[in-house]
């Protein structure tokens, strides 16, 4: 009897690169690839955010569409399921009688609760599963020392240990031969949506009036133009235009110049933009570290090009950090004996969401956010300073509007950043606080930023009552 097995796609929307799929290309005679939409993504439930924000949605769609087409050229079907990921995965292994279930590990706390949830409910099904999102291995990582974390070290302890050993990170196949898989087909009482679809119903919970959207008009892959008109970041989403992205960044020699421009509060080039492909899974980041080395190899070496692999590094720091602490990555107090000292004020948090702050770079950055989905890193720091150090307010609210907007959300980047600004990470010089005066006069002295993303302060007061809750004039 052939080995049947289902591929279950997770953060790792791509068929190049995708050691996981290398392995059922090995093992199995049969396979059926499925993708599980979770509706409760798209609910306001974390800190009255969602999971799933409009921008990445976008994102996430698009990735789908190209994963399918991809998918095609072997021969193969993407599955697109709705509902809670546990049920779904379960029913189908036993249903169909599956082999083996491939998944990736997963970095998030509820995302690997959700993979052991399926592993209870199997009947027969075994699982396999690969580190795909990382850069190193976890046998690499305790050969080298460096994992586990009984004590979280720094991520300069860490960066010296891999630095020093010289570790190399893993190179996956370049593709996997699917086409000499037989496709199995779904139950029929399984229903799938087509992504097209499943963007249409979720506008509807992001917009019950459909106001400022069209949402019979058809999604289309080929562009951005049809999201031009609300504001949402070009990018466009999935493996095929990750490859291209990324071949044109190098080829315009912007890695060069990278540590020069990488606190640039806005610029095509300033960034690299490979995190909202990362965060997807569109691109492992292995392939990214051979792509920067086939770089320097051709134009050299220097602090730039350096600094890319410095932050490769730092998202490796943080994707096992996440793993080896669990749920203290969401908690108040973080790794610390002790919580900062704010507290949720319900008013200024909306100001901050919505840049009415009496900060005008605060502001900017907040509009573009709002806007795009996108944020520099350094605007990033500084609007989760001006939280936590001037307003007050309890890092996990902002963390959890970042987890909505941002086109790039990575679960342990951005609640371990959060940690950071708040000073309740490992960082032992604790917390970050900005001078947002200083850093306006230093990234945008003539207020070009600020003017074009509108960030003059408006209103007279940040709070409209004062401690005793008396109305303030």
């Amino acid at each position: 009897m052939s080995h049947k097995g289902l591929y279950w796609f997770t953060n790792d929307l791509r068929v190049q690169h995708n050691p996981l799929l290398h392995t059922l290309a090995e093992q199995c005679e049969q396979a059926s690839f499925v993708y599980v939409f979770d509706p409760r993504w798209i609910d306001k439930r974390n800190f009255n955010q969602r999971y799933l924000g409009i921008h990445r949605l976008r994102l996430l769609i698009e990735s789908l569409i190209d994963l399918q087409q991809n998918l095609a050229l072997q021969g193969h079907q993407l599955h697109i399921i709705e509902g809670p990921a546990e049920q779904v995965i379960a029913s189908l292994c036993n249903a169909m009688h599956i082999d083996s279930l491939y998944v990736a590990h997963q970095i998030g706390l509820y995302e690997q609760e959700a993979v052991a949830k399926v592993a209870h409910l199997l009947n027969s099904t075994t699982i396999e599963q690969s580190h795909s999102y990382t850069l190193f291995s976890p046998e690499q990582l305790e050969q080298a020392q460096a994992l586990p974390f009984a004590s979280p070290p720094s991520f300069s302890k860490f960066r010296r240990i891999i630095e020093k050993q010289a570790i190399e990170p893993r190179i996956f196949p370049i593709a996997s031969p699917l086409s000499a898989i037989d496709s199995v087909s779904l139950p029929h009482t399984i229903e799938t949506i087509t992504p097209s679809a499943l963007w249409q119903q979720c506008l509807l919970n992001f917009f019950p009036s459909s106001r400022g959207f069209d949402i019979s008009q058809p999604f289309n892959i080929q562009g951005a133009e049809l999201l031009e008109h609300n504001g949402s970041c070009d990018l466009q989403g999935g493996e095929t235009a990750a490859n291209v992205h990324i071949c044109r960044y190098f080829e315009s020699k912007s890695a060069s110049t990278y540590k020069e421009t990488r606190n640039a509060l806005q610029g095509k080039d300033s960034s690299t933009l490979f995190s909202p492909y990362l965060s997807m899974g569109n691109v492992a980041a292995s392939d990214i570290y051979q792509r920067l080395k086939n770089y320097e190899a051709c134009y050299g070496e220097n602090e730039s090009t350096y600094w890319i692999y410095f932050e490769l590094l730092w998202r490796e720091y943080f994707q096992w950090l996440a793993i080896n602490i669990k749920s203290q990555l969401f908690r108040f107090k973080g790794l610390s004996k002790k919580g900062p000292l704010t507290s949720y004020f319900p008013e200024r948090f909306k100001k901050w969401c919505a840049g009415n702050t009496p900060y005008p770079l605060v502001n900017a950055c907040m509009h573009q956010l709002n806007t795009t989905g996108f944020m520099s890193n350094r605007g990033r720091q500084i609007v989760a300073s001006c939280l936590v150090n001037e307003l007050g307010i309890d890092w996990r609210y902002g963390a959890a509007y970042f987890q909505e907007m941002l086109i790039d959300y990575d679960t342990a980047s951005n609640w371990g950043n959060w940690q950071y600004i708040a000073g309740v990470g490992v960082d032992p010089r604790g917390g970050r606080h900005f001078d947002i005066a200083k850093q306006t006069r230093i990234f945008d002295p003539d207020n070009a930023f600020i003017n074009k993303w509108q960030g003059q302060y408006e209103q007279a007061a940040l709070d409209s009552i004062d401690a005793a809750d008396w109305p303030i004039a």
